[in-house]
């Protein structure tokens, strides 16, 4: 005799409903993103529609998580500058300005053999110029804001205010490495550096008063670089 209708049905709980269910599928902004940077770290070009299609959504969902397709570009250049300066932070040695020197030049060599980077700004020099470099850029406005807070860390008594100084190394490491494209010559990391090295070892301006050098006036938060 069967005692199956002698077991008592367990009380039905939101816990143990979840618990029991098939995981919700329902996907995200951050899906798309991921999904975009494996498609350009393997050196392709991003296209919305196969996004979409990928995802299982349609194109208009996917713009209205991204915005636009060079929003998303710059978003995967940012996850990448942001990810390789950590990376280059806890390997660099020394203290003050020699650790922020060798900060850069960690960043620079590894940004300058980063294949990804390398092919997308081969294949349309002019939209990835304007993706990672352009003043409206959010990889640019997101790689000085990252330096400043490096400058106010470790530069007891820069030449220049933070704000100021932190632009001008993101646009001279700019020139070097991106070099072969913008005027034809080779990029040259080891020039970057001399010239990194010039900016953060000149003697403060007698010209800056106490209150404009390095951390004491440390910028808003969401404060747009320099005027070029």
């Amino acid at each position: 005799m069967s005692h199956y209708r002698d077991v008592t049905q367990p009380r039905s709980t939101p816990l143990s409903r979840l618990l029991t269910s098939t995981p919700d599928k329902k996907v995200t902004p951050l899906d798309a993103f991921r999904l975009a940077r494996n498609h350009w770290l393997a050196g392709e070009r991003l296209d919305i529609g196969k996004i979409a299609s990928e995802l299982g959504v349609g194109r208009a969902t996917v713009f209205r998580w991204v915005g636009t397709r060079e929003n998303l570009y710059a978003e995967i250049c940012s996850q990448l500058f942001k990810k390789t300066l950590e990376q280059a932070e806890a390997q660099a040695k020394g203290h003050g300005v020699e650790k922020l020197i060798d900060i850069l030049e960690h960043l620079l060599r590894t940004l300058a053999h980063a294949a990804p980077l390398r092919y997308f700004v081969e294949q349309d020099p002019e939209f990835a110029l304007r993706v990672l470099t352009s003043r409206a850029s959010t990889v640019q406005f997101r790689c000085v804001q990252h330096v400043r807070e490096l400058v106010f860390a470790l530069v007891d008594e820069p030449a220049l205010p933070a704000d100021e100084l932190a632009y001008i190394i993101v646009r001279v490491t700019e020139s070097f490495l991106y070099r072969d494209v913008l005027t034809g010559d080779a990029s040259d990391i080891e020039a970057a550096i001399r010239a990194i090295r010039v900016l953060l070892t000149a003697p403060p301006s007698p010209a800056l008063s106490s209150s404009t050098r390095g951390r004491t006036t440390p910028a808003r938060a969401g404060t747009r670089a320099p005027s070029r």
